[in-house]
């Protein structure tokens, strides 16, 4: 395909189709001068559609990676022939680098207060990856041509003074991911169905905020009540985070669909 034609096959509105064009731009140099190419830290979101774009242009040789196992905001990496995705993570050719943010225990910060900072120094949101914070501490995943910035200018979040050092990507500090295991019967496999069960909800209230536009599927928008879920599948909503399909079952004596969910807030 054209690069046109990818565009009008995966990008669904204009704010996609301009990311979108960025990264098949990052993937022509890639092959045309056989160097790494990346762009920055994509959400969820943006990683669907960028998925979405590989698949239908045949899957090049590419990698995400936000610098530690389960991020949520991660560069896509087009790889040259010579090299090996284990080979990028590691060697110097990596953007990807952590600094870490001391604090006092007392200090009682939180990620907003920590994106706010880093976003009001004037730096664009595709820099920034994750912000790991815990108790005294935040680890703040960047690219490596902001870090000697964030250095010299990052000095407080909020009101409270910090102490910014470099620090390995392997010594990152990802806090606990609170899950709880959902295990429930559903009528069908639809969106509003299944999100009721995920979110106890009403049925009719999940399809009233699946059509006003607060879902995802996928981490995509979907408006659609009626949408069929498969195992696997990450159903988000605003306000009450998001819950993973993890396992389809059976059918019950009754008829019902046994779903076991993990909800994540």
């Amino acid at each position: 395909m054209t690069k046109t034609e990818l565009l009008n096959k995966a990008a669904r509105n204009g704010e996609e189709r301009l990311l979108l064009a960025r990264v098949l731009d990052k993937l022509e140099l890639a092959r045309r001068r056989n160097i790494p190419s990346h762009t920055g830290f994509l959400s969820p979101g943006e990683r669907a559609c960028v998925e979405a774009l590989l698949a239908a242009a045949g899957h090049p040789r590419h990698l995400f990676f936000g610098g530690y196992e389960g991020a949520q905001r991660n560069i896509c990496v087009f790889l040259p022939d010579w090299q090996e995705p284990e080979d990028f993570r590691t060697g110097g050719d990596c953007p990807v680098c952590a600094l870490r943010a001391s604090f006092p225990a007392d200090g009682a910060l939180t990620h907003r207060d920590f994106l706010g900072s880093v976003l009001g120094l004037g730096l664009d949101r595709e820099k920034v990856g994750d912000l790991l914070v815990g108790e005294g501490a935040c680890d703040l995943i960047v690219l490596e041509e902001i870090r000697d910035f964030l250095l010299l200018h990052l000095e407080q979040a909020g009101r409270v003074r910090l102490r910014l050092a470099p620090v390995a990507l392997e010594r990152l500090s990802p806090p606990p991911v609170q899950g709880k295991l959902i295990r429930d019967t559903v009528s069908s496999l639809r969106l509003d169905a299944v999100a009721a069960s995920g979110f106890s909800l009403a049925r009719s209230k999940a399809a009233d905020l699946i059509s006003s536009g607060r879902f995802q599927l996928n981490y995509r928008e979907c408006v659609k009540p009626d949408r069929a879920v498969a195992q696997g599948d990450v159903i988000s909503c605003w306000g009450l985070g998001k819950c993973v399909v993890q396992e389809v079952g059976g059918t019950s004596r009754k008829g019902r669909i046994l779903l076991v969910l993990e909800r994540y807030v």
